[in-house]
């Protein structure tokens, strides 16, 4: 019967990659719909799905079969890996927003080119005001899509400390970037006027 797994689990289990690629052709169309109904988004969805049969591997040990089926599990880590993804998605469109931005009428003039650039030099230098392990919590997380916890795993402190420090870091750069110069259009004003 398809749905029972238990004897290609307990080859992967003894570190068969045929038998665990089984298993992931078996189930991986099914994590990849829920994980797109979740986000609604294809390549967050294979991301997603990536990530769940990562982590189906790094917690083997732990795994538990339901009725003999692996799909459970894969089905609830699908929409926590999902929730995780999402919220770190809103929390970087978040933080972009955040940034200052130029008007339509800039971004069709030359002065585009400078102002990304120098918007760009302000991160860059906003980052290098953080400590080290705060520069890497903010890679992981905010650049990378990290959850908090992934982050505070490989960075070897408990979620907690690396929330304090997210915060932190995240009020450390916006005191570093510059606030928004207020716009001029006198060069968009027609001279003699």
């Amino acid at each position: 019967m398809e749905s029972q797994d238990d004897e290609l689990w307990s080859r992967s289990l003894k570190s068969d990659g045929t038998a665990f690629g089984a298993l992931f052709d078996r189930h991986r169309d099914r994590v990849f719909r829920h994980a797109y109904r979740l986000c609604g988004d294809r390549h967050t969805s294979e991301d997603i799905m990536a990530s769940v049969f990562l982590e189906l591997w790094r917690k083997r040990r732990t795994v538990v079969l339901v009725e003999l089926s692996i799909l459970p599990w894969l089905l609830v880590t699908t929409t926590n890996v999902a929730r995780n993804a999402n919220r770190s998605a809103f929390r970087y469109r978040r933080m972009l927003d955040s940034l200052p931005r130029q008007d339509e009428a800039s971004a069709e003039s030359g002065e585009a080119v400078y102002l990304q650039s120098a918007l760009d030099k302000d991160v860059i230098d906003a980052l290098q005001t953080l400590p080290t392990m705060d520069l890497q919590l903010i890679s992981l997380v905010a650049f990378e899509g990290y959850t908090i916890t992934a982050a505070a795993e490989l960075l070897k402190l408990t979620p907690a400390a690396a929330k304090s420090r997210m915060h932190r870091a995240r009020l450390k750069m916006k005191d570093a970037l510059p606030l928004p110069r207020p716009r001029t259009h006198y060069a968009m004003e027609g001279k003699g006027s």
